[in-house]
């Protein structure tokens, strides 16, 4: 596969869902590239993430993803969804479950998903904890549990919404690399929602703003001219 393959294509793309909440987005998505979305809560960024994932019908417009039907998608919810009484391995088996074929033989098929899950605990640092309940552990252990189960399906296309909120600056470097040797890896593409302007312009190769309904983008060397809102008070520049 080609270090370019176009992973993502979005054209005339309107989403919300009484009401169109962003419009016309236009966006092409390569292997290999991180694309931000950053911006004040309750604008749509969310929702550009669930209907890119398939969770929300779109209002308008096409979206095609080249990526396999069964567990092509990763999507990382801000509320992360974990099962708290059960252990961090069972947590990530899911993920490990759903990218998994289920046609190969039984003992290849288990054996493919306790790998996979191993692999994605060791990369978020939480192996010593993987027959522990998530509910024993801390709010970004609990996130680094819901990347790993993502990371466990082997995704093409990683959709990530605040997934590195209640993290400390180490663990979010230990994230970080992790996902970033796991696209560079598997050849596949991210787009993920961040509030915090200054880290999402420093993890991505585009970043992007929901501004009056429109899906706009800024140049990362180019922010004294175009400064991002990050909520009603403050303007980054």
């Amino acid at each position: 596969m080609s270090s370019n393959e176009l992973i993502l294509s979005v054209e005339n793309l309107s989403v919300g869902y009484d009401e169109v909440l962003v419009s016309n987005i236009n966006l092409d998505l390569k292997s290999g590239e991180i694309i931000a979305i950053a911006g004040p809560s309750g604008i749509g960024k969310t929702t550009i993430l669930r209907t890119v994932a398939g969770l929300v019908k779109p209002l308008a417009g096409t979206i095609d993803c080249n990526a396999p039907r069964r567990g092509g998608i990763g999507y990382i919810p801000q509320k992360l969804g974990l099962i708290r009484h059960t252990s961090v391995y069972h947590n990530v088996d899911l993920g490990a479950r759903s990218g998994t074929p289920f046609w190969v033989e039984p003992l290849t098929w288990f054996k493919r998903r306790d790998t996979r899950v191993t692999d994605a605990v060791n990369r978020m640092g939480l192996i010593e904890k993987i027959d522990e309940p998530v509910r024993r552990l801390s709010g970004g252990q609990q996130r680094r549990v819901a990347t790993a189960r993502t990371l466990a399906q082997k995704p093409k296309l990683i959709l990530a919404d605040e997934f590195l909120s209640e993290l400390d600056d180490e663990n979010i470097s230990i994230v970080l690399q992790a996902v970033r040797e796991y696209m560079s890896e598997s050849e596949s593409a991210m787009i993920l929602v961040e509030h915090n302007v200054k880290r999402a312009s420093e993890i991505s190769d585009r970043l992007f703003q929901v501004k009056d309904g429109k899906l706009v983008e800024y140049k990362l060397d180019d922010s004294e001219k175009h400064p991002i809102t990050t909520n009603e008070d403050e303007v980054v520049q």
